[in-house]
């Protein structure tokens, strides 16, 4: 059996916001962010088009849904700036 990989993720929407979210697939989830309003997120869904713009890979579902709470608690400042540096994920996972 083949171990799952989870991965935060952050999408940018047509109004140029970040949204953060957790997947075992960030390109399918963003598909269905844009395409499936019953599978997407009403903050996305209403301000599509988003595009993938970042992403990581986490250890398991914990860690995810943990990292997900601190990228949404960043202001879009941070956000913006973890898609430029390697470093400021780095201070996400230590936080």
């Amino acid at each position: 059996m083949a171990i799952k990989q989870w991965h935060i993720y952050l999408v940018r929407c047509a109004d140029d916001s970040l949204y953060a979210g957790i997947s075992l697939n960030p390109e399918r989830r963003c598909i269905e962010h844009n395409q499936q309003r019953s599978r997407a997120s009403r903050y996305v869904w209403a301000r599509r088009p988003a595009n993938l713009v970042w992403q990581r890979s986490v250890a398991n579902h914990s860690q995810a849904l943990k990292l997900e709470i601190r990228l949404k608690r960043l202001t879009k400042a941070k956000k913006e700036q973890l898609l430029q540096q390697d470093a400021a994920w780095l201070s996400l996972l230590h936080t």
